[in-house]
Formats: C-alpha cells, structure tokens, sequence
C-alpha cells in the first residue's frame, strides 16, 4: 500500500532534498515551508504562488498531517492543557500564558522510560519516541487554536518539558529543533527554546555538535547516593560524568554563555536540607547555571510530599547568600494536572474540561 510522505517530517535541508527527488527546483522547499510554518496552512490548493502541476503532483504524493487535539482543559490559572492523540497513543501538551509571553510545554515520547520517582510521567510505561510530524505537530495546532483564543498571547517559547527524554529521541527532536527555529519553519529564536534532559550523556554529546540551543538538567539531587533512589538514569550517568559533558557542552554554545538552568525540585525531607544545598554549591560552584527550585507537584500513588514553603525559602536564600542565581518556579495548571511532572497522557474525567 503506498504511504503519501508527511512533509512535516522534513527539515528545510531535507526538504529540499525532496523537491530534487520528484524532479523539482530546490527553492520550492522555501515557498512550501512558508506556506506550512508562516501561514499555517495545509492545503496545497491555497498554495497560489506553486505552479498548478506541482501542487497536484504534491497532493498525489505527499500530505501535511498533524496529530489530533481530542480535548483541552483549562486552569483557573489560565493555563491550558491538550490532550493529543497519535495513532492511538496519548500525550499532553501544555500551554502557559504570561503578559508578555506564550509558553508552550511540548512532548517528545508516548510515555517515558526512564522512571524518575518523583514524576507521574516516569510511572507509564514507555511506548514509542514521537515522530518529527508529531513533535512540531503540536506547536503547530496548538498555534492556529491559541490565535483563536481571545486575550491569549502568541506562542513565544517552547520548552521541551513535556512527556518523555527528549535525548532518547535525538534524531527526531534535533529536526524538530531545526524547524522550530528556521527562518523558513516556525522562525523562533534558539535562545526561546529550551530543552531539557535527565543526562543521557552520549546523546548530550552529540546535541553538542549538532545544534546550539538552551540547555536546562534535570539534577533534583546533590549527591550520587540520593540520585540514585530518585532517578535511576544515575546509575548508568552519575552527577560528575553529567556535569562533566555539560561543562564540555558549555565550552561549545554561545546560547549559554550566561549558563545553563539546573532543575532542582524540593521533596519534603528528601533533598531539601540545608545540607543539601551545601553539597549542591559545592558540585555547581564551576558551572555557569541558574538554579530553578521546583515545588513538587501531587499525583497519585505517590509517597512524596513537597517541601514546606518556609523551607524552600531557606534553601533558595542559602544559594542566593553563595552567589548563585536561584528562583522558585510558580507551578501552574496544578488543577488540571498539568504541571511540572503531573502529566500522563490519561484523559481524566475529575477535572474541569471542555471537548476542543
């Protein structure tokens, strides 16, 4: 059975490769990005300045298809959450509005495998790694139903936080990467696009020499012992072989020259001493990196509770007091569990939500 090509799966380089491929010029590539990426459009019948044979040789061969947003749920907060349905498969993608900004948390994988303790993501079971159509696919739909929205800012900033390890999906994620931030895709600056990794070390060694792009590590521990308990990707790449290939990352980007974020999130008891923060002083005091305190969030079947608010306060203040840039991130969308390591691809029915 013949499969019609998903242009979306295409970089701008690869794109081009395909237009040679069907016997076209290469600058059609760049006419048919803008039309896909700039104006959102995925009809090649409105494609009006593409040569009537090509358009028809393109509808015989090839569609513009993303996944399907099958729900949406709305925080008291303002933030939004989709459920978005691949083939069957369901991940979450997550948009947080701000005055003068737009966030949008996207996924890379249909679960994750790496179990982290703390995050209800790390409880599925992994499914798949995400395709290069359904990564960039839901920054896509989620823009054409934002601009739809009234008093809701434009997508400015995408964070790869969502389900699964965007470096055990490297291929994919580095093309989604390249289209994010093409002046020919959705032309947003590398400097707005974050992606966050657990410390797959080879992967980050090869992002490296790839693409420069904002960096944030998942650390949540300050030592190897803890780490191990709580994430158990430590076991294989331990805090100073992590650290290490950062700094060796950070030699290379200039994106990060002021340093990359170091995610830190506060569990009652667990990694939230001021002992803690001594030892996490100690192993950050040579990289350059801002740390992000992150108030757990619930779910079920959990045995951790978040620090008390007092406590985070004494932690963040000792970090601060030693020279280091530390904020407390504002969890949003707690309500609709889609907060920072709530998400599950679970359609719940107990939480406020209205069909899309």
């Amino acid at each position: 059975m013949f499969h019609k090509i998903n242009l979306l799966n295409f970089d701008r380089l690869k794109m081009k490769e395909f237009f040679r491929s069907i016997g076209e010029k290469s600058f059609c590539a760049d006419q048919v990005m803008i039309w896909i990426y700039h104006y959102f459009c995925d009809d090649f019948n409105k494609m009006t300045n593409i040569k009537i044979t090509l358009r028809e040789k393109l509808k015989n061969i090839s569609i513009i298809k993303t996944p399907k947003f099958i729900k949406k749920y709305y925080s008291i907060d303002g933030t939004v959450k989709w459920i978005v349905n691949i083939n069957n498969h369901i991940v979450e993608t997550v948009y947080i509005p701000e005055k003068s900004r737009g966030t949008l948390c996207i996924s890379s994988q249909v679960g994750c495998v790496l179990n982290c303790h703390f995050c209800s993501t790390g409880q599925q079971k992994f499914n798949r790694n995400l395709l290069v159509s359904e990564i960039i696919g839901q920054i896509w739909i989620a823009h054409k139903k934002i601009n739809k929205m009234k008093n809701y800012p434009s997508i400015t900033n995408i964070v790869m936080m969502g389900m699964g390890e965007p470096l055990l999906n490297l291929n994919n994620v580095v093309t989604a990467l390249k289209i994010m931030s093409d002046n020919f895709g959705f032309n947003i600056s590398k400097k707005k696009i974050t992606i966050s990794t657990s410390g797959i070390v080879p992967a980050l060694n090869k992002l490296s020499n790839i693409i420069d792009i904002k960096l944030a590590i998942s650390l949540h521990a300050s030592n190897d012992e803890l780490r191990n308990k709580l994430m158990p990707i430590n076991k294989k790449y331990n805090i100073s072989l992590l650290l290490m290939t950062v700094t060796q990352f950070l030699k290379k980007s200039k994106i990060n020259k002021k340093g990359i974020t170091i995610e830190y999130i506060m569990l009652h008891n667990i990694n939230d001493t001021l002992l803690h923060a001594q030892e996490l002083v100690k192993i950050l005091k040579n990289i350059p990196s801002k740390i992000n305190l992150i108030p757990w969030n619930s779910f079920s079947n959990s045995k951790f509770l978040c620090s008390k608010f007092s406590q985070i306060q004494k932690f963040s203040n000792f970090l601060i007091n030693k020279g280091f840039i530390t904020t407390v991130r504002k969890s949003r969308g707690q309500d609709i569990h889609a907060a920072c390591g709530q998400l599950t691809g679970i359609i719940s029915h107990q939480i406020k939500n209205s069909n899309i």
